[in-house]
């Protein structure tokens, strides 16, 4: 029989024990909601986006910034999707992929492009972060919306679409939806080819740029056998400081 003193012993062992469970298991409700409700990682794949973002970047995503696009959100300090936001949104053409583009056209504006230039409202816009890398210019990309050229890479359902919504040489973007487009203009499959993005579909907003790595090292890093994650693991393990954009780690997305 255990006497009072090893019967305490036994309780506080046991308590300690619950109470690193239990705090344990909190931990882990709040990063899963954390992870769920408030922000997201994602990787930028793809060029669309220089230089604001680059191929490499890894991101933390604000999911809560805009609200759920439900009548409640008004009431809520919430904020509005604005011109020039950046967003992540699920890609209306395939919803499960994930896209991030900025925000050059609200509902109800009228937007065009005239060589390259955006006017929106009958009014230039001011774009510093816009990239170019093509001097040439396509008459479909760069003076949109055209209605008498058809663009081989775009959506033929968004080019039905988007001749009813043209007046005067301007689109008008409907309510719910937003036009978007990458910063690298010349090189961004982006609401011209495809069309608006729906309210529903946005995400949130890129808080910061978490890491990056150089694209060279990330290719290295991502061998032709997808399965082969102790590889990937162990490379990047091993090659961090030579694989890491310190200039850009840690910082904000504007």
């Amino acid at each position: 029989m255990n006497s009072p003193h090893e019967q305490r012993n036994t309780w506080h062992g046991g308590m300690s024990i619950a109470g690193s469970l239990q705090s344990l298991l909190g931990t882990v409700v709040i990063a899963v909601f954390v992870i769920t409700f408030v922000v997201q990682a994602f990787q930028i794949p793809s060029e669309s986006m220089e230089n604001t973002l680059l191929v490499g970047d890894y991101l933390l995503v604000n999911k809560l910034c805009y609200g759920g696009g439900s009548v409640g959100d008004e009431l809520m300090p919430y904020q509005k999707i604005g011109r020039g936001d950046i967003v992540v949104f699920h890609y209306p053409v395939d919803p499960t992929q994930h896209f991030v583009k900025r925000v050059v056209g609200l509902p109800g504006d009228r937007l065009r492009l005239i060589k390259k230039q955006l006017w929106v409202n009958g009014a230039p816009v001011k774009e510093p972060y816009v990239h170019f890398i093509d001097p040439a210019n396509n008459p479909f990309r760069d003076d949109f919306p055209r209605l008498d050229i058809p663009y081989g890479g775009m959506e033929g359902k968004w080019w039905m679409e988007m001749r009813k919504l043209v007046e005067d040489g301007q689109l008008i973007v409907p309510q719910g939806h937003y036009f978007v487009m990458g910063d690298n203009r010349d090189d961004s499959q982006d609401s011209r080819f495809w069309g608006f993005v729906p309210r529903g579909n946005i995400i949130g907003r890129p808080l910061l740029i978490y890491w990056s790595v150089r694209s060279g090292e990330a290719d290295r890093a991502s061998p032709s056998s997808m399965g082969d994650r102790l590889y990937r693991f162990a490379y990047a393990v091993t090659h961090v400081f030579q694989m890491t954009r310190w200039n850009r780690t840690l910082r904000r997305v504007d």
